[in-house]
């Protein structure tokens, strides 16, 4: 059998995914991959996530054992530098060359860079590759402020993280507004507001004139086109990308008038031995695609062309979804709208950051849209404007917020609309996959179609898809929480309060999967039993094994802050204080050196606590009266109230007196997810009841309970659970409702999500916990009886226990010792965390003074010692 030899200059995403599509049709070729870069193909589309921890190998896009498996010689670090097409030959940097019988370019693209004066100054860097990103990140140990040219996605994308880095950030784009390819002029207004108001600085509609450049000519500022200076200690360009069609100019192949190898419809150049696909290739439709997806289909292409198959390549979904500095931004179909005869359907809150547009066209199909700060209709809305299919529901409906009517789900959508754009996996492929070969879950799917394995926007729609198929099958669907229990978290619940468990090993024994493999559980059962133990009242959750289960937060009692420090959160039952618990507040954090700020919750926090200052500051507190304020737990945070009638000209019923009543009430009540509280005086509603997870509005008659609030990325109003109510019902309503939501919710599931869920929605929980439609209400009753008559403050407990306090040490072979790597710089009369480049300069400043110490101590010696005659003292500066 003759050898056919394949070359496959690059080795990136779509290079990678080219790979695995040859290697799944045939195993007629040799292949040699020649790679520029010296790892093997990794994410792109995640690589900010790089920089919060995940490490390149976990990038990784090709699996151990690929390559040997199929026999493909990898080249790393060697790249392509010229293409014989006459010898059909390609010779590296190194100067090997290897014959081809077919070339297939998948060069990418390189970061365009403007030609301005300074750009090459060190202190510039690109946006591009994981060794751009360790530059950026050594670069910016030293560095104060930093900007990024270019508002797209990558531009925003480095911007986060030059900010997650202390970074003080700019984003300069020339365009009007940020992201222009993707959103309007509407959700690029609300994009800039949302990310300004996280402290990234915007400049639209300017360029950049000028690096400006300091005496050694390192980075120091930059000159926007409209005037404007900016200090800049680091620069990054994202300005866009060019295809990389060098090899293919040099050996005579057709490029666009704007770059891009033109290709036709398989993905052939002009040499039928030679193909391109991805970001360097020029589609038969005039396109240069920038985006993974439509890179993957061009590697399907070519794949199926050079195994004999069939199939073209004629354009691609270039739908995005992400989430950018924590804004949720989705643009998909015709976003702007420029199908003639095109209708929009707006919805914009400006309070809650959220922008919606649907494009509709003249026969009310669905044809394109933009959202902006909630996405969540995306994995809906994208495969409907591409199958073309009616609506679900009236496009107006559509935008709303979800308590106001949320779409249909993925039951709405038919089988062939895609629902994985990046392997163009439809909705029928899912189901079939379900069906026909026997996939039970997403993991299962992934494997079988791909879907979900590219961008992953479409993850939580699978879910959806594989759990309905299941049920329409009768299968059972798997509810587990996680591989070491194949219950659910309310199921856990009841095993644990009817059998009356109080400990997680026993709970394995007895109901875990494998108690031989999970005995010592995960991150996902371990906290989840943990507040299951501790909200029925299992002892205190620093003793015996029940502190091995708690996470970081509970783990020490207190809240973990970005530099290492903790938080300390006394209660403030109402908002109450009186002047003595003000004065030892102040002199708490006077004397300990702490930031203090008044929250929302109407108390005050105080940050910069080590681990070892914990106890002290503590005692100090619960010596004057203070107990935990539960900040670091899934618990009830606060009741927050206005001053009703008290002092109020408006108030009709006393909303201080009971809003303190319900926080010590419920003060340490565990729970899937934590509980916010209000209590209003009138129905001017100053206490904010209505955005909590129970909040109660006097009336001249009573008190009305209003439930499943929030406030958060994704903010929703409580509904009226009932109203009149006279003060021993609705503390009786309010005990039923927290009981039931903690009983039935799923693990950290908040009550506004659980009430959506609940089947029978809000009357379906009227009739349980009012008319006691399930007979359970004496369970509840009694739920939350044990739970005030055994609540006990935790941070008092713990101070009078010499073993529990063992473990609040920030070295424990030296107790009492603090951690060094915990800084601070003074800023506004307070201190704050410091900045990376702040970390060095201390470093750099105590180095100095070491130095300065020792030199000191030699002349010190060198003036005291006795000079011997014939012999020669000398002193040296280390």
């Amino acid at each position: 059998m003759t050898v056919k030899h394949l070359v496959l200059i690059g080795h990136g995403m779509v290079g990678q995914r080219f790979l695995e599509a040859l290697t799944e049709r045939t195993s007629e070729w040799q292949v040699t991959v020649l790679a520029e870069e010296p790892r093997p193909a990794y994410d792109r589309v995640h690589l900010t996530s790089w920089f919060s921890g995940t490490s390149a190998e976990e990038l990784s896009l090709c699996s151990a054992g690929f390559l040997a498996e199929h026999g493909i010689d990898l080249r790393l670090g060697d790249p392509a530098t010229a293409v014989d097409r006459d010898a059909r030959t390609v010779t590296t940097a190194s100067g090997r060359t290897f014959p081809y019988d077919a070339l297939v370019l998948a060069t990418g693209s390189y970061p365009f860079v403007p030609p301005v004066p300074g750009h090459d100054a060190p202190g510039c860097h690109v946006y591009r590759t994981i060794e751009d990103l360790e530059a950026i990140r050594e670069g910016a140990r030293t560095a104060r402020t930093g900007a990024v040219i270019g508002g797209g996605l990558l531009g925003l994308e480095a911007a986060g993280a030059l900010q997650a880095m202390g970074l003080e950030t700019h984003v300069v784009e020339f365009a009007p507004r940020l992201m222009a390819l993707q959103v309007d002029d509407g959700g690029g207004a609300v994009l800039r507001r949302k990310i300004e108001e996280l402290g990234v600085a915007v400049h639209t509609g300017a360029g950049a004139q000028q690096v400006d450049t300091d005496d050694d000519g390192r980075t120091r500022g930059l000159t926007l086109s409209d005037g404007t200076a900016l200090a800049a200690d680091l620069v990054i360009f994202s300005a866009g990308v060019r295809p990389r069609d060098q090899l293919a100019r040099d050996c005579g192949l057709p490029v666009g008038e704007r770059g891009g190898i033109v290709v036709d419809d398989r993905c052939r150049t002009a040499d039928p031995a030679v193909l391109a696909i991805g970001e360097c290739a020029l589609a038969s439709d005039g396109r240069v695609y920038g985006l993974v997806a439509p890179g993957y289909a061009m590697a399907e292409t070519a794949a199926r062309h050079l195994s004999g198959g069939e199939g073209t390549f004629t354009g691609a979904d270039t739908s995005t979804k992400l989430k950018l500095l924590g804004v949720e931004v989705a643009s998909f179909g015709d976003a702007h709208g420029t199908t003639p005869g095109a209708l929009d359907v707006l919805y914009s809150s400006s309070r809650d950051g959220v922008y919606k547009k649907l494009v509709i066209g003249a026969d009310g199909a669905l044809l394109g849209g933009v959202l902006v700060g909630d996405a969540e209709a995306y994995g809906l809305l994208r495969p409907l404007a591409a199958s073309g299919t009616p609506l679900p529901a009236p496009p107006e409906q559509l935008v709303l917020p979800t308590s106001a009517g949320a779409p249909a789900g993925p039951v709405a959508l038919p089988d062939e609309a895609v629902v994985c754009s990046c392997h163009h996996v439809t909705k029928g492929a899912v189901r079939e996959a379900v069906r026909d070969t026997g996939c039970t879950s997403v993991p299962d799917v992934k494997k079988c179609t791909r879907a979900g394995t590219g961008c992953g926007s479409c993850v939580k729609m699978l879910g959806t898809i594989v759990n309905d198929e299941l049920a329409a099958t009768g299968a059972e669907v798997a509810r587990g929480l996680c591989e070491h229990f194949d219950r659910t978290r309310a199921e856990l619940y009841e095993i644990i309060r009817v059998k009356g468990i109080d400990s997680f090993s026993r709970l394995v024994d007895e109901h875990g999967t494998d108690p031989r493999r999970s005995g010592e559980g995960c991150d996902v059962c371990k906290p989840v039993v943990a507040s299951i133990l501790a909200s029925l009242g299992n002892g205190h959750i620093l003793d015996g094994e029940q502190a091995a289960l708690q996470d970081t937060n509970d783990h020490f009692l207190a809240n973990l802050q970005r530099n290492g420090s903790y938080s300390v959160v006394p209660r403030v039952p109402g908002g109450e204080i009186t002047p003595e618990g003000l004065i030892v507040i102040g002199e708490i954090a006077r004397d300990f050196g702490l930031y203090t700020k008044i929250t929302g919750g109407q108390r005050i926090d105080l940050f910069g606590a080590g681990v070892d200052q914990l106890p002290e500051i503590w005692r100090r507190l619960v010596d004057a009266g203070f107990e935990s304020g539960h900040a670091y737990g899934k618990a009830l945070r606060t009741v927050k109230s206005c001053v009703g009638e008290t002092w109020c000209r408006y108030g009709v019923q006393d909303s201080v007196g009971l809003a303190i009543e319900l926080e010590l009430r419920y003060r340490g009540l565990r729970a899937p997810h934590k509980l916010k509280a209000a209590v209003s005086g009138c129905a001017r509603e100053c206490a904010e009841a209505q955005s909590k997870d129970f909040g109660v509005i006097a009336t001249s008659d009573g008190w009305n309970l209003y439930v499943g609030g929030n406030g958060g990325a994704t903010p929703r109003h409580a509904d009226l659970l009932a109203s009149g109510l006279d003060r021993p019902t609705l503390i009786r309503t309010i005990d039923r409702f927290l009981m039931f939501y903690i009983r039935t919710a799923d693990r950290l599931e908040r009550t506004a999500p659980w009430l959506e869920r609940l089947e029978g929605g809000l009357d379906h929980l009227r009739a349980v916990v009012m008319d006691d439609a399930l007979g359970i209400c004496a369970d509840l009753d009694e739920l939350m009886g044990r739970h005030i008559e055994t609540y006990e403050d935790e941070w008092a407990a713990t101070l009078a226990d010499p073993e529990r306090l063992r473990r609040f040490a920030s070295f424990a072979n030296a107790p009492g010792t603090p951690d060094p790597t915990i800084r601070f710089v003074p800023e506004r009369g307070q201190f704050r965390p410091a900045l990376p480049h702040e970390h060095e300069h201390e470093r750099e400043r105590e180095r100095e003074r070491e130095h300065e110490h020792e030199r000191a101590s030699e002349r010190e010696q060198a003036r005291t010692t006795p000079v011997i005659a014939g012999a020669r003292l000398e002193v040296r500066a280390r």
